[in-house]
């Protein structure tokens, strides 16, 4: 139904467009809450690894990942450009 991605560490490219998490859901699931429920246990892994502010990014076309990612916590920092098109970067404080 959909994976999640937890980066222990950021390097430059993922400080930039890349996050602490990364998810997707396959899109016969999508708008049903899954994304919102796995990033909530992906933060609670991360707050267990000593990650304390956690970076995610989105499409800013990508409203429902948007969506997840706010419900969550999420504050919008920036808009970056990305091989033409915008990144949306989330902090989320745990």
């Amino acid at each position: 139904m959909g994976a999640v991605n937890i980066r222990h560490k950021l390097n430059d490219e993922l400080l930039y467009t890349g996050g602490h998490i990364g998810d997707g859901i396959r899109p016969s699931e999508r708008r049903k809450g899954y994304a919102t429920a796995m990033i909530a246990l992906a933060l609670e892994e991360c707050k267990k690894l000593g990650i304390n502010k956690v970076l995610m990014c989105c499409d800013k076309n990508n409203i429902g990942s948007a969506k997840s990612i706010i419900k969550n916590g999420g504050v919008l920092e920036n808009e970056v450009e990305e091989d033409g098109h915008l990144e949306q970067r989330y902090w989320i404080e745990l």
